[in-house]
């Protein structure tokens, strides 16, 4: 081929659609005869419920029906248990899911209580203002660390505590190599809570056709085939009766996996019962109670070291705030376990982890999922340990990184895709040495740092690393075909939510078939054009759905070949061919050129026999699972100028560097990291969700909850490096959370420098009133 499209800076080609207004989006699909629906929501964050009066709401003018769980007789329901409990030794696992619609009791506010269908969603409101609900109001827990004890309200009845999980992974022996270290540092740090604040919150379209047995389904989902899958065995049809489609999205971030949410549940039911469409779209003060969230860790952690800095162990043992129910199992926690031991060679490690039951939404991966709390707990105690030995920063992570010639390396304790956490590849020196060069480590201390004191100015760096593990299984597949017009289609089960993947995925098509990106249409997330796969989450969308494109793409180059050297009555061979432009040939010899479009008719006639063992048509699905996920490390750095009158910071230069392996589209990577370390800044520095002691959210919109304005982001200069990944044939590993991840201590670390005066951070969001008074004098 002569044409090269993979690696290439490639505009987004789904970007026309979506900025002119063309993209369909859940709220967007409008049928006949639709109902709207909206819901009653529990204002305690812990009660029971004595009893509910609907009657008023039913009697309104408008009104079609009103559910509670009463209403919903053998089909309520509680969610599913979206992962297990992986193979570790000794794990405690309480599993306790989230209702359909509640009913005896509420464990959080915002949990729906009722559901109500009207003619219009402003009917359906005023209706549910007319339910009576009678609470009996309990006491409530919101602080993990009270969570346990004794006189602790229990959250779930059965059980004797609030545990929901206990889980301990070592590898070596901590306790030995403590004995024998020069250094032990120890130290507490808290991560909080905040929320994905999506521009588009979740959304459900049901349309039920009677008399075609088929349900239909639009949903703001990151996992439309299993999805589809669990609705059809709930409602007792079979998969094929059920199309799901995930249009546009968006933002997904990781809430948007959960399989599956009440809602979900329900609309689907109730288009049945009713044969009508129905559709909810969630508001803005619904996302803050009813989408789930994540943070919330609590960790006492150590590392043991020699004076030279070399690492002997580290130890940590942290709380985990679930929130009121667990339906993502223990995939955050054993994220932050094993994220903890970053690029750095820890030879001995003890974590151990108790997941609470708390009266706050329930928690799933939100960007990052767990890695953020483990990265923080891993740089600061580097920095105390730095300074403990007055040693550079920067020299301390070098000393103790893990070299080339080690991987792959196994680290000896589970990760969450169920194998052994190993690092399938990477070269970390090199990350280092380019970042301290792209952000000017030398000249900051030597020049800039100086002279902003002399100018009576707070300037300080920050300078972190990270690792993310992406790319975990256990497959995705895809369908490709070229078509009689010479275009070719693309189709696979795995959702997009901005992520390019219409353009990405393309490349590796246009690559092995040598047909120009526009020429390509791509259908994701509609489960009748394609009814396997997982979902869009892990940073696997590249690694896992691109390989499996890639395989099918890699068929059908096969066949295409195959048919040209028999329309050439077998003069030439298939290495003598080349497909450019949409047009197969002979190298360098373009007058033989024969469409891609009229080689697909030719292999679909209409009179003849097909050859035995072969196929008609120019087309083929195929299917890609890793044997384990693929470890991908970069290395953020920043200059901050702090005003010590108002904490306000201004990021004066962020850069990052990172290695995902073979990248498809650099634009594309960047645009991700980009998005990603925006992200990263808000949990960093702005968003924080407030609970009372009543489990009130105190700042439930966006007149309260800080978000960074985009005068608050930098733009970010970034560099890549390349380690390929041996674990799939793209070499590729993913990136879609590398932006977020390592920015809570790069943060703190770079707040600490400009401030000095023996400040140390141990908590994460730092707000500016939060900086303030952790920078005032204690009385």
């Amino acid at each position: 081929m002569t044409t090269r499209y993979f690696g290439e800076r490639i505009k987004r080609n789904e970007d026309p659609r979506l900025l002119t207004g063309r993209a369909l989006f859940v709220d967007d699909v409008d049928l006949p005869n639709m109902a709207h629906i909206a819901f009653v929501r529990s204002p305690y964050a812990h009660a029971r419920i004595k009893s509910i009066d609907t009657s008023a709401a039913r009697a309104l003018s408008g009104v079609v029906a009103v559910y509670t769980a009463a209403d919903l007789g053998d089909y309520w329901r509680t969610g599913v248990l979206n992962v297990g409990v992986p193979p570790i030794e000794g794990a405690e696992f309480n599993e306790r899911l989230h209702p359909i619609i509640a009913k005896d009791k509420v464990r959080h506010v915002g949990e729906a209580v009722a559901c109500i269908v009207a003619e219009s969603r402003y009917v359906a409101e005023d209706a549910a203002n007319l339910v009576m609900v009678d609470y009996e109001s309990l006491p409530v827990i919101t602080d993990i660390r009270k969570s346990l004890d004794k006189d602790a309200a229990l959250i779930h009845d059965d059980l004797a505590d609030n545990t929901a999980a206990h889980v301990v992974q070592t590898k070596g022996d901590y306790e030995k190599a403590k004995a024998g270290a020069d250094v032990v540092i120890q130290r507490e740090f808290y991560y909080d809570r905040g929320t994905a604040a999506a521009m588009e919150n979740r959304g459900i379209v049901a349309a039920w056709d009677a008399k075609a047995s088929k349900l239909t389904i639009w949903d703001t989902t990151q996992a439309p085939v299993i999805i589809r899958n669990g609705l059809a065995g709930m409602l007792g049809l079979s998969e094929h009766q059920v199309r799901l489609v995930a249009p546009f999205i968006g933002g997904g971030f990781g809430p948007k996996i959960l399989m599956f949410y009440p809602e979900e549940m329900l609309l689907p039911w109730v288009s049945m019962q009713l044969e009508r469409p129905v559709k909810w779209i969630e508001d803005r003060s619904e996302n803050f109670y009813a989408t789930t969230q994540e943070r919330g860790q609590f960790h006492q952690a150590e590392i043991a070291l020699k004076k030279d800095g070399t690492i002997l162990g580290v130890k940590d043992v942290f709380l985990h705030d679930n929130g009121a129910y667990d339906p993502y199992g223990l995939t955050i926690p054993i994220n932050t376990q094993c994220t903890l031991l970053n690029m750095y060679l820890v030879p001995n490690y003890y974590s151990e982890f108790t997941a609470v039951f708390t009266n706050k939404p329930m928690t799933s991966p939100y960007r990052g999922a767990g890695r953020q709390h483990g990265v923080f707990v891993m740089e600061r105690l580097l920095d105390a340990a730095a300074k403990e030995l007055g040693m550079d920063k920067i020299a301390l992570r070098q000393k103790n990184l893990i070299p080339p010639d080690q991987f792959p390396l196994r680290h000896g304790i589970i990760y969450q895709d169920f194998t052994e956490l190993t690092y399938d590849s990477g070269n970390y020196a090199p990350l280092i040495e380019t970042a301290m060069e792209m952000i000017g480590y030398e000249e900051f201390y030597k020049k800039l740092k100086p002279q902003a004191e002399k100018e009576g100015r707070k300037l300080g760096l920050g300078f972190v690393c990270y690792v993310e593990g992406t790319g975990i299984g256990p497959y995705e597949g895809a369908r490709i075909q070229v078509q009689a017009n010479g275009r070719v289609s693309v189709a696979t089960g795995i959702g997009t939510q901005g992520q390019g993947h219409y353009t990405s995925y393309a490349q590796i098509v246009a690559e092995q078939l040598g047909v120009p990106i526009d020429q390509i249409d791509l259908v994701t997330g509609d489960t009748d054009q394609f009814h396997w796969g997982v979902g869009t989450f892990a940073s696997r969308g590249a690694v896992v759905a691109g390989n499996a494109i890639h395989a099918a793409a890699v068929r059908v180059r096969e066949k295409i070949l195959a048919k040209a050297v028999e329309e050439f009555e077998g003069e030439v061979t298939p290495d003598k061919l080349e497909l450019v432009n949409g047009v197969v040939q002979i190298m360098g010899a373009p007058e033989t050129a024969i469409p891609l479009g009229v080689l697909a008719q030719k292999a679909n006639p209409m009179r003849g026999a097909v050859k035995p063992g072969t196929e008609p048509g120019l087309e083929a699905t195929d299917y890609f699972g890793p044997e384990m996920g693929a470890t991908a490390a970069g290395v953020h750095a920043m200059i901050v100028e702090v005003d010590p009158e108002t904490m306000l910071l201004d990021i004066k230069k962020y850069v990052t560097v990172h290695d995902c392996g073979n990248v498809i589209n650099p634009l594309i990577l960047d645009g991700q990291i980009q998005g990603g370390v925006a992200q990263g800044i808000g949990n960093a520095f702005y968003e924080e969700l407030i609970f009372d002691e009543m489990g009130q959210i105190l700042n439930a919109s966006f007149m309260d909850y800080l978000l960074p304005g985009s005068l608050d982001i930098p733009r970010v200069e970034i560099g890549h490096q390349v380690t390929t990944s041996p674990l799939n044939p793209l070499g590729v590993k993913g990136a879609g959370e590398a932006g977020a991840i390592p920015v809570g201590p790069l943060f703190a670390q770079a707040i600490e420098d400009a401030l000095g005066a023996g400040l140390e951070l141990r908590e994460i969001p730092l707000s500016p009133n939060r900086l303030w008074e952790l920078t005032r004098p204690q009385e």
